[in-house]
């Protein structure tokens, strides 16, 4: 799953494939006559299902965003809470709510930093502090297993009361391994500005990519079930698999917080940058007084809009606040569509693939199963979001 997300995205850094990449993003390049055929033989109708796709998958990114930084930092006051008064302590440190308006406000303020996308230090310690907390992780489960001295679980997975009930939570758990690459979302928009031979090293820092997150995420998925079996927590950073080392995990999460800070912004960036060149060239500028920062000019669109937006995702994270089943949701409804369907047909575009030859029929073969497997995954992540399935 995680390599045709990979192989659509490769596609998408080909020079060829860069307009209907362009026309879906409102890039400024202009177009060959060879590339007005290429959007003319995908057609509009792509463009704008795809674009829709894309940029509800963006905004469902920064609810998941909100969701799981809350999370962690419930988390920490918790590590540090059962540190102090025992693992059997009850520890009530409230709700997510608080954490999850604390974050949006942040979001508010960095939403409103002009060219926020365009620190290059901000990818580096991103990818930093990903590092270290998906360390901790696979390190605490295979430190774990060796102090069990054997491995826990079974090859059925947990057990349920109903094979229905198992039904859903084997869907919600495809759905979410389909969100499990979502960089996907944001390769679309940074290949559009590429050109060769940016576009080759790109594909190269793709793959690799790629493979490193698969490694882990199978030394997490699979040392952590190892190390609990049927008692793993749906997080194993914030779920208290582990108690000690308190400040390890105390650490992990805030790396955590802090990488989604700033992956909040990587991910609405596009949706802001998309807005503001639609709605935001006409707005009024307003000159305000900013404490310790003096005298600046606002935007007043960009403040509404910004305001408005990450208002929302946390109105939506604070009324669904299911970890697992809205990742399994939003995996499993945008899947097909952007890692799949229009990645298959800039393919069957940009190489002529002849309609019901051999190639041409694996490749929609191919495509119907991901349908297929997306639909799974969107019926049962839907009954943990709106039922009574939660983990």
């Amino acid at each position: 799953m995680g390599s045709s997300g990979g192989g659509g995205s490769d596609g998408g850094g080909d020079r060829q494939a860069q307009p209907l990449l362009g026309k879906l993003s409102e890039s400024e390049s202009s177009y060959s006559s060879s590339d007005e055929h290429l959007v003319n033989r995908t057609g509009e109708k792509s463009h704008l299902f795809c674009g829709f796709f894309l940029n509800f998958s963006l905004f469902g990114t920064g609810v998941v965003y909100t969701l799981t930084s809350a999370t962690s930092m419930r988390a920490i006051q918790k590590a540090n809470c059962y540190h102090k008064e025992g693992h059997d302590a009850p520890c009530s440190v409230g709700g997510d709510v608080y954490y999850m308006l604390v974050f949006g406000l942040a979001q508010v303020v960095l939403s409103q930093i002009p060219d926020f996308h365009e620190m290059a230090g901000l990818s580096v310690f991103a990818a930093a502090m990903s590092f270290f907390y998906s360390f901790v992780g696979v390190g605490l489960g295979i430190a774990k297993v060796i102090a069990n001295g054997v491995i826990m679980g079974g090859i059925g997975g947990i057990p349920m009361v109903t094979t229905t009930r198992k039904v859903w939570r084997v869907s919600q758990a495809v759905g979410d391994i389909l969100f499990a690459y979502p960089f996907s979302l944001v390769l679309l928009e940074i290949e559009d500005t590429l050109r060769p031979p940016e576009t080759e090293t790109m594909k190269t820092a793709t793959r690799a990519s790629i493979g490193i997150t698969t490694l882990f995420y199978l030394c997490c998925g699979c040392f952590g079930y190892a190390a609990f079996g049927d008692a793993t927590p749906g997080n194993l950073l914030t779920g208290f698999g582990f108690y000690e080392p308190y400040w390890l995990i105390d650490l992990a999460n805030l790396c955590i917080v802090l990488h989604l800070l700033g992956g909040y912004q990587v991910y609405t960036q596009p949706v802001f940058a998309f807005l503001d060149r639609k709605f935001g060239g006409g707005a009024t500028v307003v000159v305000v007084e900013v404490p310790l920062l003096g005298t600046r000019r606002v935007n007043a669109f960009r403040l509404c809009f910004r305001t408005a937006y990450v208002a929302a995702t946390t109105a939506l994270a604070v009324w669904f606040p299911y970890f697992n089943q809205v990742i399994g949701l939003l995996g499993a409804f945008t899947f097909w569509p952007l890692a799949v369907y229009f990645p298959v047909e800039m393919y069957l575009t940009r190489n002529k693939v002849a309609p019901w030859s051999n190639q041409w029929l694996a490749v929609h073969g191919f495509s119907l199963v991901c349908l297929l497997i997306s639909a799974f995954a969107s019926v049962g992540s839907a009954v943990g979001v709106f039922g009574s399935e939660t983990s």
